[in-house]
């Protein structure tokens, strides 16, 4: 009895945490695949946005993702419950949830913590994701939308590889060659002059800080706008006049996608809730869940007009513990809907676009800056607190809550008049929400697995080969792809090796971290691009380049 008890528990244990195999009915594909993230939205901050337009709009009451809610998502990585951005979206990608840090690239084993088959074998694969299939195998053009610098971790999972999502210089190149159609977003100071040179050759339009450039553009080129040096202004921050919304960024993405004949892939991010959330500043997190909703409704509208799109929103991970109701605010049941939103509802900035303000400004109009953009009558102590705070912009947007820096100063000043608690200024392990459209119903609902969700994807977009498979064909060890013939790697220290491999008089040239080599000096196209990991000093190319030398 105690034995079968047992037996039952780890098998309650195994459904309720998702890595049960679930029953999944078959899916209708469809011509286009819109994926919309949230990045690091927790589900009180989809209801403290939902209350906040009830107050401000009284005529909307609702969401445009109320409708389309359908179950919830586990996400985690491969050794942890709690992920970053980088494995949990890259599991979303790929089908393999990966380790803190991981850009679509199989994890290291880690002994007594994996919560996943991990084979040391396979250590460093780039793994082929779901955009580079659509392009790979059924020939979909495909597009990134992201309000943070495009080689940010989401939308890096989508179109790179490698193990540290910090090292943009290998991986901003990479989503270059990888020949998006569409990238829109901010990261001005990450592209190169080869990367300009490789837009020029393909005949890519790039627009930078140009928002009438943006607006008034036209056809159907490859097309990368975008604006600010690193990442984009939050959006209760942002100059309309200089910067578009994640909804107008949406709507011009998919209007250039869908003239492609064979369809399009895209992914869209509400990339800054994540940050407002690492800073605990509510209405950051509220008005950036809203801006991102009104891209929904762009992408729900394109989708019910043309009946051949589905869309799949959901989060990567959750991330700051937000709940509305606090320890502090008393009578929780007799707050009134004013109450509890009323003061957030004042507030003009985010804590990062009030950050700017007072910098922009000496210290003795700080009182009268507060009172302006946040109808708060400072006190004594909290201008004391504002004045000894680092004198310094907060490296890791991550590390704000831990750092006695301005902007948490600004944001601990915020919400002691709110009725807003926060556990933590990092990600947490909740589920998160799940919505979808498709043409004929076929959604993924209940509680699925980030691996689950990978599957649906490939489901949708029709895809003939694996993605396993498509990583057999195009991440290929250069041992293993060019066995018997003599190859050397170049530059090894460099960001940009190159490896060389001859035979008889041909001469072979494979740059990393692009989709261009050589033979004998006359460059050509490769449909996937080169990952060199240095870790393991192997080049992964695809299988056919031997072909090239025979």
């Amino acid at each position: 009895m105690k034995k079968f008890s047992i037996s039952f528990l780890l098998l309650v244990l195994a459904c309720s945490l998702g890595f049960a195999q679930q029953y999944r009915k078959p899916v209708k594909p469809v011509k286009n695949v819109i994926l919309m993230i949230p990045d690091g939205t927790s589900i009180d901050v989809v209801s403290a946005a939902r209350w906040y337009q009830i107050l401000n709009n009284p005529d909307s009451k609702s969401l445009n993702i109320d409708p389309y809610m359908c179950g919830t998502v586990i996400t985690f990585s491969s050794d942890a419950p709690i992920g970053d951005s980088a494995p949990t979206m890259s599991a979303y990608m790929t089908g393999m949830p990966q380790q803190a840090g991981n850009i679509s690239i199989y994890p290291l084993a880690s002994q007594g913590k994996d919560l996943v088959d991990v084979d040391s074998a396979k250590t460093y694969q780039p793994l082929a994701t779901i955009l580079e299939a659509a392009k790979y195998q059924k020939n979909k053009a495909t597009g990134l939308v992201v309000t943070v610098e495009f080689p940010h971790a989401t939308p890096a999972a989508c179109a790179s590889h490698y193990y540290n999502r910090n090292k943009y210089s290998v991986i901003a190149p990479q989503m270059a060659y990888n020949n998006l159609d569409v990238m829109f977003g901010g990261g001005n100071d990450y592209v190169s002059e080869d990367m300009r040179k490789h837009f020029s050759n393909t005949g890519t339009i790039l627009i930078q800080d140009d928002v009438e450039a943006f607006r008034t553009s036209t056809g159907s080129e490859k097309m990368w706008a975008l604006f600010g040096k690193k990442h984009q202004p939050n959006d209760l921050d942002r100059d309309p006049s200089k910067v578009p919304s994640l909804a107008e960024m949406t709507h011009l993405a998919i209007e250039r996608l869908s003239k492609h004949e064979d369809g399009f892939f895209l992914m869209v991010e509400g990339s800054k809730v994540d940050w407002a959330a690492h800073a605990n500043d509510a209405v950051g997190c509220i008005t950036e869940f809203l801006a991102f909703d009104e891209a929904v409704g762009v992408a729900m509208d394109f989708a019910k007009k043309d009946g051949e799109t589905a869309v799949v929103i959901l989060p990567d991970h959750g991330n700051s513990g937000l709940t509305i109701g606090e320890r502090n605010c008393k009578g929780y049941t007799k707050l009134s809907l004013a109450d509890l939103f009323g003061t957030v509802s004042k507030y003009k900035k985010s804590a990062y676009g009030m950050e700017e303000v007072l910098r922009a400004h000496s210290p003795n109009q700080y009182k009268s800056l507060f009172k302006e953009y946040m109808d708060i009558d400072l006190t004594e102590q909290e201008l004391k607190l504002l004045l000894s705070s680092k004198d310094m912009n907060v490296e890791d947007y991550m590390d704000v809550k831990h750092d006695k820096s301005l902007v948490g100063t600004i944001v601990d000043i915020m919400n002691s008049r709110t009725c807003f608690g926060f556990t933590t200024g990092g990600h947490t392990g909740e589920e998160v929400f799940l919505a979808a459209y498709h043409p004929q119903g076929d959604l993924p609902i209940g509680v699925n697995r980030n691996t689950e969700i990978n599957q649906y994807l490939a489901d949708l977009a029709d895809l003939q080969t694996p993605l396993s498979d498509m990583t057999k064909e195009v991440y290929v060890k250069h041992q293993e792809v060019f066995a018997g013939m003599n190859y050397v790697i170049h530059d090894k220290e460099s960001n940009f090796p190159v490896l060389i491999v001859k035979k008889g008089k041909n001469k072979l040239e494979i740059p990393a971290f692009k989709s261009v080599a050589s033979l004998n000096g006359n460059p050509f196209d490769l449909k996937s691009v080169i990952v060199y990991v240095d870790k393991n000093e192997t080049f992964y190319v695809p299988l056919e380049l031997s072909e090239k030398l025979k």
